[in-house]
């Protein structure tokens, strides 16, 4: 079981677009697919259809009850293959007030994950945009992170902070956390979507992903559609890009295992 978290300390960057995208490629795959919503707006909970304001039994309930008991009932399954949610809820926001100090609240998902290893191949977090007790628990239960980044240049601001975060994190563990930042919502029609991208080139080249994932706007038809764009359609330029970063990623997938998701 392979564990991803999907962050950045800005919002409205791609995360939920990434996590979704890299979730539905692998169910199509046949991967086996948890998507684990800990930001407490519910933006992937809400993508598959529930209400993050009156969800019962969600990630918050991991956090209220540390005995792992809950986990396996708190997974729900979607209409799609091989893809499974944990949901948030908003009564998420109140995690830090309640547990910030708390010894031991930084490894909650870590533990929880544990007793799903034989079911899932992958498990991928959405993140919020802000550090607290839920980015921490994230980010000690991964093995790899991804930060999209969108390329204007307020979205360089959030990067930033999400570095200084990282190496924060990795004074405290050994390996250090691998890290792929990942350029989202490219416009080459644009001068600032141009530029930015040539300072990440110039500035975390060895960090950055080769690639771009462009401005589709087919992300946001299958968002109000509620089903991750691979399955709606795989052709698009922006599921094309998110495919070849998988492919880098885990490698491509076989002719023969590849699987075709129907809808």
């Amino acid at each position: 079981m392979i564990v991803w978290t999907v962050a950045n300390q800005k919002g409205g960057v791609g995360k939920t677009t990434t996590a979704v995208s890299l979730a539905g490629l692998l169910a199509g795959r046949g991967h086996n697919t948890l998507l684990v919503d800990v930001d407490p707006h519910g933006s992937l909970t809400s993508y598959f259809g529930l209400d993050p304001d009156s969800v019962e039994d969600s990630v918050y309930t991991l956090f209220q009850d540390t005995s792992l008991e809950h986990t396996e009932r708190l997974i729900r399954n979607t209409r799609f293959d091989h893809l499974y949610l944990m949901p948030a809820s908003t009564a998420l926001t109140t995690l830090d007030r309640q547990l910030g100090a708390k010894a031991g609240m930084g490894l909650v998902l870590s533990r929880a994950f544990k007793p799903l290893a034989d079911q899932f191949d992958n498990i991928i977090i959405d993140c919020p945009p802000m550090l607290g007790v839920l980015m921490v628990n994230a980010l000690a239960a991964c093995e790899k992170l991804l930060m999209p980044v969108q390329t204007e240049f307020l979205a360089l601001k959030g990067l930033e902070r999400m570095l200084h975060t990282l190496k924060m994190i990795n004074h405290t563990r050994q390996p250090p956390l691998p890290h792929l930042i990942i350029p989202t919502m490219f416009d080459r029609r644009t001068r600032a979507s141009q530029e930015t991208l040539q300072y990440l080139q110039d500035n975390y080249k060895e960090e950055l992903w080769d690639k771009v994932v462009p401005v589709d706007t087919q992300f946001r038809e299958a968002s109000r559609a509620g089903i991750p764009l691979s399955m709606m359609n795989a052709k698009t330029r922006g599921i094309q890009a998110y495919s070849e970063l998988l492919d880098s990623l885990i490698g491509p997938a076989s002719s023969e295992n590849e699987i075709v998701a129907a809808v």
